[in-house]
């Protein structure tokens, strides 16, 4: 029996180590995604179509397709590098809850995992991780690539290399939300040229170019379809004001003690100032109204505190 838990802890490792080491070719994977669209794109058919002399409606679709496939791009990019480069949120050392924390205030979902001794904490119910050896915040989950925990841990995204925690899920939510998007976009401008694939009459263009033409709408066809799926589970999730991981922890829970109503519920991810809504950053006056934007605190119904 031993042996056996042995060997699956030592699988486990072994596939927490082979998703770190998918770094830096996840990243080349994605940008290589968008140069062989950005080829397809505007190298190969809508910037010859500006270029060129086949008249004022090509010319102004031509320009318009340009115009959306940049600034979503843009778009794109800023908010997946925002993703890959912002701390999801760890817990600083010796971190202790306050004092309505240790009255009971502690996320009940994770019982096993709260095994905090009496010289820990006052309250068993206070969340402990043993990996770490330290006190959790609410919400707070351990991550097994990362090897830390996480504050309000969504899940761990090899895409972005990183884990979407409480100080990156707005723009993780915004990546998916511009790469639905842009795929689509692109999808829609490339499909011409796909149909033509098909038909009996000549196509201009190299077979090098008609080649990356075909590749790149296969490719933003199955990202926009995979992606739309993604951002409708998000979307629900935020109208729920839960995670993932609080999804499947609380699949016999019948009422979910931080749900405040789809309006608060999305403040809490997205900030109150619409100005920030659509771009990976918050105003300062919500970084100090907001404190679950930070990943410590997070309001709850009072009528379900009392109960527990």
């Amino acid at each position: 029996m031993y042996r056996s838990g042995a060997v699956m802890a030592w699988n486990v490792f072994r596939f927490c180590t082979a998703l770190r080491g998918l770094g830096s070719i996840m990243i080349l994977l994605v940008m290589g995604v968008v140069g062989v669209t950005y080829y397809a794109v505007v190298l190969t058919n809508y910037g010859p179509s500006l270029a060129s002399s086949g008249g004022l409606l090509d010319a102004l679709i031509a320009f318009l397709v340009l115009i959306i496939f940049h600034c979503l791009l843009l778009m794109l990019l800023w908010c997946y590098f925002s993703v890959v480069f912002t701390d999801p949120g760890s817990v600083p050392p010796n971190w202790r809850p306050e004092l309505d924390e240790e009255r009971g205030e502690a996320d009940p979902l994770t019982a096993s995992e709260f095994g905090a001794s009496p010289a820990d904490s006052g309250n068993p119910r206070i969340r402990f991780c043993r990996k770490c050896n330290q006190l959790k915040p609410p919400r707070c989950h351990h991550c097994s690539v990362c090897g830390r925990c996480v504050l309000k841990m969504d899940h761990h995204c090899v895409w972005v290399v990183n884990c979407v925690g409480a100080l990156n899920y707005k723009y993780f939510l915004l990546f998916l939300f511009y790469t639905f998007l842009e795929t689509t976009v692109v999808t829609l401008s490339l499909l011409p040229q796909f149909i033509a694939f098909f038909s009996d009459g000549e196509i201009p263009g190299t077979p090098g170019t008609l080649a990356t033409t075909f590749l790149a709408f296969v490719l933003n066809l199955a990202f926009a379809l995979s992606v739309l799926g993604f951002l409708i589970m998000h979307i629900s999730l935020v109208a729920g004001n839960t995670t993932t991981i609080e999804a499947y922890e609380k699949k016999t829970t019948p009422k979910w003690r931080y749900d405040l109503g789809r309006k608060r519920n999305f403040e809490q991810v997205f900030g109150m100032d619409k100005r920030y809504w659509f771009i990976p950053a918050y105003s300062e006056e919500d970084l100090r109204r907001i404190p679950a934007l930070h990943g410590f605190e997070y309001p709850s119904k009072p009528d379900l505190d009392a109960q527990e």
